[in-house]
């Protein structure tokens, strides 16, 4: 015992298969294969590289594309009529234009300050809304203000102080604290999903 090696012998490790009939090669093969620079791992680092530069190409090619893409939609933003100029200073007018504007283009104009006024009265009171219910919500002042939670999290504190070697003697607080943290996330799912 301990005399002999704990790993069998390295030429135990190779399989020769003998078949039935002769396997014969060309020396032209032969020699091909025998003088062949190439190996296992120059193999696989040509592989690597070859998937290297094919996934370049292809960050290359969908770089270009969101490219062209953002250039696009810029070029349509930049083309699209500016509206802001006319419903900032809509009296900024010379006389000239004022008195010469058709009738076409002044209830035109009209209906755009219509639509731009409902759009605004719109978004005024979805914020209105928006407001009103994180006046309602106010989550972290009533955590605060919650007496049960902060009493039974006190609790669990002074526990683990007074048994700072034995923190599981104080499973009975951290179950207290649990239900109280349990009945404040119940409170507050129902107040969110009115």
């Amino acid at each position: 015992m301990g005399q002999g090696s704990s790993k069998p012998p390295p030429s135990s490790t190779q399989h020769v298969f003998t078949s039935n009939s002769p396997v014969n090669f060309s020396p032209d093969l032969i020699n091909a294969l025998q003088a062949s620079p190439e190996t296992d791992s120059t193999r696989s680092k040509d592989l690597e590289l070859h998937i290297q530069r094919r996934v370049h190409s292809e960050l290359a090619r969908l770089e270009a594309e969101h490219t062209k893409r953002l250039d696009e939609l810029k070029e349509q933003i930049s083309a699209a009529p500016d509206s802001t100029t006319d419903s900032v200073h809509p009296d900024a007018r010379t006389p000239d234009q004022s008195s010469s504007s058709g009738g076409s283009d002044h209830k035109a104009a009209a209906e755009g300050d219509k639509m731009r006024d409902l759009g605004r009265q719109s978004v005024q009171k979805e914020i209105d809304m928006l407001q009103e219910k994180l006046k309602r919500r106010r989550i972290k002042e009533e955590v605060v203000k919650d007496k049960a939670v902060e009493k039974a999290r006190s609790e669990v504190i002074n526990c683990l102080r007074l048994n700072d070697r034995r923190p599981l003697d104080c499973w009975r607080e951290v179950e207290t604290f649990k239900e109280e943290v349990g009945r404040l996330e119940k409170d507050f799912l129902d107040r969110v999903m009115l």
